[in-house]
């Protein structure tokens, strides 16, 4: 019983975690980098984002990712509601797709998490398509790779803090 009492006194609110992890996201995301290298720069956020909506369900939702998407659209200087409506719709759809599962493994995470990386970057991609905004083909898609290889750096760092 004493142990129980434990557990139960050491579980605490995952807030000040969220927070703290966007806050860190953010900051990522704006940190000036050489031309050459920033269009490797993974999506810091979509990962943070996707990783509290998978690991913390209770806490972090469509509202979450909402709002956090709207954040990107203000920090990125991007068209206010574009990223938001990406990151609802992968949101909504990768907590459809794990409503049955209970048990998360890693290697479903990352599955999971490439798969709405790429879902995230085609979405941009067609966005943009629609809007007019020309660039070069490759360097939209260079972030999947650093953004693939960076999930289980993040998921291991965030997996701490989740409750």
């Amino acid at each position: 019983m004493p142990i129980a009492k434990l557990r139960q006194e050491k579980r605490q609110d995952p807030l000040f975690p969220i927070i703290f992890s966007v806050i860190v996201a953010s900051v990522l995301m704006v940190y000036p980098l050489a031309y050459a290298v920033s269009g490797w720069r993974p999506l810091f956020m979509m990962m943070v984002m996707l990783f509290w909506v998978l690991c913390q369900p209770t806490w972090c939702g469509v509202w979450f990712a909402f709002g956090t998407g709207i954040f990107v659209d203000l920090l990125m200087d991007a068209p206010l509601g574009l990223n938001a409506l990406c990151f609802v719709v992968i949101s909504f759809v990768t907590r459809f797709l794990i409503r049955e599962r209970r048990v998360l493994t890693f290697a479903n995470l990352w599955v999971i998490a490439a798969l709405a990386i790429l879902a995230y970057l085609f979405m941009m991609w067609v966005a943009q398509i629609m809007g007019g905004i020309q660039f070069p083909f490759a360097r939209h898609w260079q972030p999947l790779l650093t953004s693939v290889l960076l999930w289980p750096l993040v998921y291991s760092v965030l997996k701490k803090w989740r409750i």
